[in-house]
């Protein structure tokens, strides 16, 4: 049986799935070491559901994602699933010049290495994997599946920052981000509701980090992520879109470096900045004090904004979709986002939503609104397949 090895792997976290690819895709294996360099956890399931593994590490034996590379390889030999032909791999940014997944050359590596600048949280751990394997197993077959890519539709004119046009030609561009979920919702929405996903929609990308991408025809024609992951919406860690002006002054009167200014945008800002508590939704809903209030009502109030931002590129709106982790799990957060909507023609169904339908808003909505789980992971495998079969 010839199965294919998917890697997603964050700043924190090595998420992985094996697949059979017999005659479609058969879903195996799919695990995740979290906590790498804090406190690391793997977890392991068969496509039944089973739990294969469930284990607490000491920071000492996961201290890093090579060492999470190293355990779940061990695992995957201790247990082969069949014969692994190819590993697919989710690349942060993809840069200027890829459109669509790629093998993984020795050159590729180079110039993706490029880019770790526009995503120091991202494409540094995206990298290692690819780059042991390239050493140990030259040979096999790796596919890179950029969240850059599926952005690379949209009119070149929107992709324009308005500073001189020498600098768009270097790689200073909005790229956006999320792609690869993105590209997994627009072909679920087109086989659940074939109408809508021919249509004006918004889908909104909610969990740690945060998007929102405008779809018509299914294809992406705007998105709130720009040159980096830092733009648009607020997210866990993140400060989302930020006058330029607050960073020169950061930098002329706090004296800060370049190193410093990145992990404050990077790691200190966003929900954990505003509230001063967490970058967790669920911890700040559990939480009434003004912090989480101030975080959570400024998360809502951006979202809204940016929606009326994309509709206004769509010409109009005909769907709202909510994925990702606060996305497809926050019945509290998809009733307030949505009550902000509401100006558009948005109307949820308490019950729908409470419940979690696929279709949660009433009969009277002039906009529907679906929750669509994502599925990266598959996206990838889909890619690498059909990468390997060509």
């Amino acid at each position: 049986m010839d199965t294919i090895l998917i890697v997603n792997a964050g700043s924190s976290s090595l998420k992985f799935e094996v697949f059979s690819v017999a005659n479609s895709l058969v879903r195996l294996v799919k695990g995740q070491m979290e906590g790498i360099g804090t406190t690391p956890h793997l977890t392991i399931k068969s496509s039944d559901g089973e739990q294969l593994a469930n284990e607490n590490y000491p920071l000492e034996t996961v201290p890093d994602m090579l060492a999470a590379m190293r355990l779940v390889g061990e695992w995957l030999r201790q247990r082969p699933q069949g014969q692994l032909i190819a590993v697919g791999h989710r690349v942060v940014h993809g840069g200027p010049n890829h459109a669509r997944p790629a093998r993984i050359t020795d050159d590729l590596l180079r110039e993706l290495e490029r880019y770790t600048p526009l995503a120091p949280l991202h494409q540094p751990s995206n990298l290692a994997p690819i780059r042991v394997l390239l050493e140990r197993q030259p040979h096999l077959a790796q596919i890179a599946c950029f969240d850059t890519a599926f952005h690379r539709s949209h009119d070149p004119m929107t992709d324009h920052y308005a500073i001189p046009a020498r600098y768009f030609d270097e790689g200073v561009r909005r790229y956006g981000f999320h792609g690869l979920s993105y590209e997994y919702v627009a072909g679920k929405l087109a086989e659940i509701a074939p109408g809508v996903g021919r249509g004006r929609v918004i889908v909104a990308h909610l969990g740690s980090g945060a998007s929102m991408c405008a779809l018509y025809q299914g294809l992406s024609i705007e998105s709130t992520l720009g040159f980096t992951a830092l733009d648009g919406l607020p997210m866990g860690t993140r400060c989302g879109q930020i006058d330029p002006g607050v960073l020169l002054y950061l930098l002329q009167q706090h004296g800060m470096t370049a190193p410093q200014l990145q992990d404050l945008l990077y790691k200190e800002s966003g929900l954990k900045g505003l509230s001063g508590i967490s970058n967790d939704v669920r911890a700040l809903l559990a939480n009434d004090d003004a912090g989480s209030r101030l975080a959570l009502d400024h998360f809502v109030h951006r979202i809204g904004l940016n929606a009326g931002m994309l509709a206004a590129a769509l010409g109009g709106l005909d769907a709202f979709v909510f994925t990702a982790g606060v996305g497809e799990n926050s019945a509290v957060m998809r009733a307030r986002i949505s009550k902000k909507l509401g100006w558009l023609g948005v109307s949820l169904d308490p019950v729908r939503n409470e419940a979690g339908d696929l279709l949660v808003s009433n009969e009277d909505s002039k906009v529907a609104v679906y929750v669509v789980p994502t599925d990266e992971e598959l996206m990838i495998a889909r890619h690498t397949l059909a990468l390997i079969a060509a």
